[in-house]
């Protein structure tokens, strides 16, 4: 091969390297980060960063969605502690999230009922001064789009409709003021 073919070869494997990286690069650049997320009035995605390692509270099975509520470290000290159930105050620096999926057959089991297509994910925060228009406490709804594989705050058109601030989920919670607004609890092991 001459010095000039391996030269016109060599820049279209350059050519081609070159587009390919810049193809890749782009989805990475356009793939969301969900911990950018953030519904308006300060609540983040952020903020919960390590939710998918904290430990189930309770699980819930409706109609059209399957749920798991997780806390983190300091909210599952509080339930051992008897909170909320005593109508003791959660500690600020307490978490909750909620998983929610479409429900689907279990291909193994068919009586039994597993997650499906993600929906949303909920969260909660305790941060008495930060959020003390709304009982001390924190919301969030994020919708999961499967086709984009993006997170969006949730609105009106969310099932259920969420106001997107900070405060959506205190109307909602009212009905459990005497428990500090917490509605779920530590389910027995």
């Amino acid at each position: 091969m001459s010095a000039s073919a391996m030269n016109r070869s060599s820049v279209l494997t350059i050519a081609i390297a070159t587009t390919w990286l810049a193809v890749l690069g782009s989805l990475v650049i356009s793939a969301q980060d969900k911990y950018t997320v953030k519904v308006p009035g300060g609540l983040a995605f952020s903020e919960f960063k390590t939710y998918e390692g904290w430990q189930a509270v309770s699980m819930t099975r409706k109609e059209r969605v399957v749920e798991i509520i997780l806390a983190n470290p300091l909210m599952i000290d509080s339930y051992y502690a008897g909170i909320p159930a005593n109508c003791q105050p959660v500690p600020d620096g307490a978490k909750i999230a909620k998983i929610i999926w479409t429900p689907k057959q279990d291909a193994f089991f068919p009586d039994a009922t597993v997650p499906g297509e993600l929906r949303s994910v909920d969260f909660m925060e305790k941060d008495s001064t930060r959020f003390a228009e709304s009982g001390g406490w924190g919301y969030a709804l994020f919708d999961y789009d499967a086709g984009s594989k993006t997170f969006k705050p949730g609105t009106k058109a969310s099932t259920p409709p969420q106001g997107n601030n900070a405060r959506c989920g205190f109307a909602c919670h009212s009905s459990a003021k005497a428990r500090d607004y917490v509605f779920t609890e530590y389910g027995k092991r």
